[in-house]
């Protein structure tokens, strides 16, 4: 099948799936004509591929859950430390927003929103003011 289908059947536009192919994610065999020829299993490690995008994981990480998947040898361990690892990382990255959240929060208060040119968030947002430090001490 050409890239326009397996795009359709993978869910995947066909840039990225032609990024997959450059950095070696998959390999589909080429047609006599030179054009790609995807087959149901390059379609399957696309959706593979989308589906370990779409829970985080990078594109280094989804080439190691790939080569995870293929071996029959794997230990699910290594599969569960990866998971584990995301896990972590999305946790921090929970905690950094909640952070900004509260920090910007702060600002909105203090901010007094008519119609006067006054705006401590801009002023902090430019570096003359130090309200947001001072608004984090106290969160």
């Amino acid at each position: 099948m050409n890239i326009g289908e397996a795009s359709r059947r993978s869910g995947l536009p066909p840039k990225t799936i032609r990024y997959y192919e450059e950095v070696g994610l998959i390999r589909p065999s080429r047609a006599q004509n030179g054009y790609r020829d995807y087959r149901e299993r390059d379609v399957h490690l696309l959706r593979f591929l989308q589906r370990s995008r779409s829970l985080g994981f990078s594109i280094e990480e989804a080439r190691k859950l790939l080569a995870l998947y293929g071996d029959e040898k794997r230990h699910s361990g290594d599969v569960r430390a990866m998971a584990s690892g995301r896990i972590a990382e999305i946790d921090r990255k929970i905690e950094e927003l909640q952070s900004l959240k509260r920090a910007l929060g702060v600002l909105a208060e203090q901010c007094p929103g008519g119609d006067g040119p006054d705006c401590p968030i801009l002023e902090e947002i430019a570096g003359s003011a130090t309200l947001l430090s001072q608004a984090e001490k106290r969160v």
